[in-house]
């Protein structure tokens, strides 16, 4: 079963997430420097979180050639940066979610752009934070990483399929915790100051009607947050756990642990098909700025008809 959902199930998930995620995020990076004349900070966010996919992306190819031929055929280097780029993507990913809602609730309370946290320099020390702090924390996931090399094929383990159970449970809950619920903590917290503040300004149509975007966008990085991100990290920390020795499983039961898990991977990684839907609701006018240029290049590279023609020859 194991053998037959990395060769079929994960090679077909991360191609559809490829092709469909280089679509949408290359539209985004389109967007952004062709379109976008003013950034502010929610922009700056939404930018990193492209680099962020756009990473992830081009570990696919690799990671779907190795799982539907069965091998991994890219050398020990290639395995590391690969797996490592993988949870860059995840925990960045995460990160910059959480500030765009943290964003998204500062445009509501102080919709001038008054507050410090609103400046773009902050947004740019905040995002280089966000890189540095996510690199520097996923450093040891490095030593836990293993390839195993057989008489007949060479393989690229994951990272909860490798290294000492005991101490990569520790490192996991580690990640878990820094990575995943205390960012999923403070989006709750600033959705609900959201929420609390919309249902006081309820009576104020004028005002509470166009904040209904910035809203949207935070209901939609909670429900990405509990359906993308939390089956996966359940099922790492319980299939890391598995191999334990104290637990004396069953095979049986360690090979359901670990085939729930494998389902869980690239749903976890479909937030990179799934955040372009952002650029389209940030509220700053994206997508109309995007279809104007997308009509003046059309225009431009449309060839004059025979009636203009004849009228500019008129003139």
């Amino acid at each position: 079963m194991d053998n037959s959902l990395s060769k079929y199930y994960l090679s077909t998930m991360y191609a559809i997430e490829f092709i469909f995620g280089i679509i949408g995020n290359s539209i985004a990076v389109f967007g952004y420097v062709f379109c976008l004349k003013v950034w502010r900070s929610g922009n700056i966010y939404l930018f990193n979180l492209t680099l962020s996919d756009f990473a992830f992306l081009c570990t696919l190819p690799m990671l779907v050639t190795s799982y539907s031929k069965g091998k991994w055929t890219y050398g020990d280097i290639l395995c590391l940066s690969n797996r490592f780029l993988l949870h860059v993507n995840l925990y960045t990913s995460i990160l910059f979610l959480t500030f765009i809602s943290i964003d998204r609730y500062m445009l509501m309370r102080y919709p001038l752009r008054e507050h410090f946290l609103q400046k773009r320099k902050i947004a740019v020390v905040l995002s280089v934070a966000i890189w540095i702090l996510v690199v520097l924390e996923l450093v040891p996931i490095i030593t836990f990483i293993r390839s195993t090399d057989t008489a007949s094929s060479f393989h690229c383990l994951d990272y909860a399929s490798s290294g000492d159970p005991e101490k990569n449970l520790i490192y996991s809950m580690y990640l878990t915790l820094l990575g995943f619920v205390f960012p999923l903590c403070a989006m709750c917290f600033f959705y609900l100051k959201m929420v609390r503040f919309l249902k006081n300004r309820q009576e104020q149509l004028t005002t509470a009607q166009p904040l209904e975007k910035p809203l949207s966008l935070v209901i939609i990085a909670l429900v990405s947050f509990l359906l993308l991100f939390t089956p996966y990290h359940i099922m790492r920390n319980v299939r890391i756990a598995s191999q334990m020795k104290f637990w004396n499983l069953s095979q049986c039961t360690k090979n359901i642990i670990h085939t729930i898990y494998i389902i869980t991977r690239p749903i976890a990684f479909l937030n990179s098909v799934i955040n372009p839907v952002f650029y389209f609701l940030m509220g700053d006018h994206f997508r109309e700025m995007l279809m104007t240029k997308v009509r003046q290049l059309l225009k431009r590279n449309t060839p004059p008809s025979p009636q203009q023609i004849s009228d500019d020859k008129a003139l």
